[in-house]
This record gives structure tokens, C-alpha cells and sequence, in this order.
């Protein structure tokens, strides 16, 4: 199977990577290096340096002629999108835009997009599902929900079968603790380093925290079904990929001390604009069409990740 990654050289995009080439696949990477690092690619991977905005991309694309493009490349900071919602929409909206019309061109018989829970925002009942109702808070929940009517748009009249992948609260191995970072990255980063990690909230909030390796296998069972993923019904193409679970953010820190031994003191902060209180998500969609289900539970996920962070000071 040859895939083309957006977004490659990433946190997410990276780990899929490994997971692909390691299966066999052959996988080109799109990636302009405005996030990623080249230090995450693998080198049996065939790698572009290009903006999926600028022009070239679909030529790229067009030269490799892949079966299936994996769409990850995005804005992912929920504060940056808040502080400039059209650079936010143009590379959510506009990029994913890009890439289903390139997909088109190429002859891609699949394309794999990766979502967000923020397309649900505040939930009115948990666990969310797909069919439930989506209210983003933030420009970059809005821009996600427009990127899944966009591949909508641009992919069902071609005939091109597609899927949302809406990711959870995603941590690992790799994650940046800035811009694209999660609480488990800031957390652990100022853990590691011995400085003292901020909570913002009461810390009472939960989240569905997913590991990477999961979220790549996630992919990986999408890319490979035999069936149709756009379905009619059940809400089309989205698919929950979460654990299932809700862990309060207070309690992931304390996971964290207890895996980096850290014996300094937890700060907290007022909540920031846009959090919700409680998020978890019914991942038994994708369980019951292409046969994902998580495997790593969070103590485990939670060890491997410290272990990454320490060897980075």
C-alpha cells in the first residue's frame, strides 16, 4: 500500500509513520517543518518540504499516486486559533481543501482526516458521540468541523471513501510542550526539568487522554478496512478514537509525579478561555466498523512518555 502523511513529521504523524513503515507500506511525508522536525522522519520514508496551502501540492501528490492520503497536517493550538482565527481557518479549512482536491486528482481511493473532540465543545451529555450534537467554543473546533464538511464536499461526488477520525486528548512520546502540547506534554516537560507544572482550573475537569501509539494504530485499521468508512447513517464518516475513559486533570498530574518522581509542588492558575469541564468519548464506532479499540492504559502510557521526557534533558 503507498500512503502519502500530511503533517509526518509531527507528534501524531511520525508515530503513524513508524507503525506504516514497519508494516510494509510505502509512505511519502508532507510536512513544512512549521511544527515537525526532520529529526522525526523516518529515513525509509520518502519526505517533501511543503505548506499544504502553497502551490505544489497536488503535483506532489500526483507523483506518487498513493491509495490512501492520511490528512494530519494542521493549526493545533486552540490559544492560536483563538488569537488569529483566519490563519487558523485558512490552514484547517482551506489546507484540507487542498488535499481532498489533490486526492481527487491522484486517484486516492481513501482519505483518512484527523479530527478533533473539539468539534463536540461543551458537552450537553457523555460520553460524546458521533451523532450527538457539535458545538465547538474555539476557532479551531469550528475549523475542524469545517474541515469535515469540506472532505464532504470535495470527496463523495468523486466517489473517494473517507473517514473523520475525531482524536481525543492525544499524549506520547515526542509531543511538543509548546503550541501543539497537551497537559500531559506541559506537565511532564516542567516535571522533567524540576520546575513546578500549572493547573488551570480546579483540576476537577476530565479528559479522554489517548495514547499515541493507539491513535496510530487507529489509522492504521482505517486505512486497511476492506469495507466502506463513509457510511450512510450513524453520522457518515466521523469516528471516536478514545479510550473511553475520563481521567480529572488532577489526577493525570499526579500520575506524572508518581512516574517522574518529581517532588516539587503543583501550581494552579485561572481556567483558560475555551476549556470545557468534562469531555469523554464513545470510541465504540470505530470498535464495531474497522475493529479499533485502545490498548494502552494510562499508567503504562504515563511511564512511557516520563521515560521520553527525561532523556530529552
Amino acid at each position: 500500500m503507498s500512503i502519502v502523511i500530511t503533517g509526518g513529521a509531527g507528534f501524531i504523524g511520525s508515530a503513524l509513520v513508524h507503525a506504516l513503515v514497519g508494516g510494509g507500506a510505502e509512505v511519502a511525508i508532507i510536512d513544512d517543518l512549521s511544527t515537525g522536525t526532520m529529526a522525526n522522519v523516518h529515513p525509509a520514508a520518502g519526505f517533501r518540504c511543503l505548506d499544504i496551502t502553497r502551490p505544489g501540492l497536488a503535483a506532489a501528490i500526483d507523483q506518487v499516486r498513493p491509495d490512501a492520503i492520511i490528512h494530519l497536517a494542521a493549526q493545533v493550538s486552540v490559544s492560536a486559533s483563538i488569537a488569529d482565527p483566519e490563519h487558523d481557518r485558512h490552514v484547517n479549512v482551506d489546507g484540507t481543501r487542498a488535499v481532498a482536491e489533490a486526492a481527487v486528482a491522484a486517484g486516492a481511493r481513501r482519505v483518512l482526516f484527523a479530527s478533533s473532540a473539539a468539534v463536540y465543545g461543551e458537552p450537553v451529555s457523555l460520553p460524546l458521540v458521533e451523532d450527538g450534537p457539535t458545538r465547538p467554543a474555539v476557532p479551531y473546533g469550528f475549523s475542524k468541523l469545517a474541515a469535515e464538511a469540506v472532505l464532504a464536499d470535495v470527496l463523495r461526488p468523486a466517489g473517494v471513501d473517507f473517514a473523520c477520525l475525531r482524536l481525543a486528548n492525544v499524549y506520547g512520546p515526542r509531543q511538543r510542550a509548546d503550541g501543539e502540547g497537551g497537559a500531559v506534554a506541559e506537565f511532564a516537560s516542567r516535571m522533567a526539568a524540576g520546575g513546578s507544572p500549572k493547573i488551570y482550573g480546579s483540576g476537577r475537569q476530565t479528559r479522554d487522554f489517548v495514547y499515541v501509539a493507539d491513535v496510530a494504530a487507529a489509522f492504521l485499521a482505517a486505512a486497511a478496512f476492506e469495507g466502506e468508512l463513509a457510511l450512510p447513517g450513524e453520522n457518515g464518516p466521523a469516528y471516536n478514537v478514545s479510550t473511553g475513559s475520563a481521567t480529572s486533570v488532577n489526577v493525570l498530574a499526579e500520575g506524572l509525579r508518581f512516574a517522574l518522581r518529581f517532588p516539587g509542588v503543583i501550581e494552579h492558575a485561572e481556567p483558560r478561555p475555551g476549556d470545557v469541564e468534562a469531555s469523554v468519548l464513545d470510541p465504540s464506532k470505530a470498535a464495531r466498523v474497522f475493529g479499533w479499540r485502545s490498548a494502552v492504559g494510562l499508567e503504562g502510557g504515563l511511564a512511557a512518555t516520563a521515560a521520553w521526557f527525561l532523556q530529552q534533558q
